[in-house]
């Protein structure tokens, strides 16, 4: 039976979905999340979330707020799901942080945003915010914490959902002929540098890298 292993413990349908596939599993998590206990800025209605932790970690610090004047702008389909869940009024989302900030630099050039993020946020949107002259503020809300893990055994496939996930995995272990699927474009560049056996997820989802796994290995 082949066997992959996930940097991220599935939620209980993920799960059955790979299981129902017939392959083997095996599952960890990669990065331990810690919410802060930080001051949100105030003065703020426009505010930018690129992950699910981002979220939570405002809504840990603001429970007993008003909400409905703010205006969220996200990256990623399940970012948006925790925000409506919570009725935040989402204004865009997109499919990545690129596209949020160009999106932003065309539409909303005059506003002033409040950046929700982890200690290891990726530098595409600051990076284009600030050459466009963008007014925003960033605020951490989280922190991603590796968690090194020994595995001594060989996988067929590695399933990988963020550079930190990466990252992470090898500090206890090497990537040799397993292959390796990513979420999306920022986790294969880091799955670049110590492998050439990666497939990336159509759409950057975690079900989509799970089908992405079973379909490689029904093919084998």
């Amino acid at each position: 039976m082949k066997t992959v292993l996930s940097t991220k413990i599935l939620t209980p349908s993920q799960k059955e979905l790979f299981l129902n596939s017939g392959l083997g599993l095996v599952e960890y998590d990669a990065l331990h999340i810690e919410l802060l206990e930080t001051e949100i800025p105030s003065g703020y209605e426009n505010l930018i979330f690129t992950s699910k932790n981002a979220v939570k970690g405002f809504l840990n610090l603001t429970k007993d707020l008003d909400h409905s004047n703010i205006r969220a702008f996200c990256v990623g389909d399940k970012t948006k799901a925790v925000l409506l869940e919570n009725r935040l009024n989402v204004v865009k989302s997109a499919e990545n942080a690129f596209e949020l900030a160009n999106f932003i630099v065309k539409k909303h050039k005059n506003d002033r945003f409040l950046f929700l993020c982890g200690n290891r946020r990726r530098e595409e949107l600051p990076e284009t915010l600030k050459k466009n002259n963008i007014q925003y503020k960033e605020c951490v809300v989280y922190q991603a914490h590796p968690v090194s893990k020994k595995f001594d055994r060989f996988f067929d496939g590695l399933l990988f959902f963020s550079p930190s996930g990466v990252r992470s995995f090898l500090l206890e272990n090497s990537i040799g002929s397993e292959v390796l699927f990513c979420i999306g474009g920022t986790t294969t560049a880091e799955a670049k540098k110590h492998s050439s056996h990666i497939i990336t997820a159509s759409t950057p989802t975690v079900e989509n890298v799970l089908v992405q796994a079973i379909k490689h290995f029904k093919k084998a």
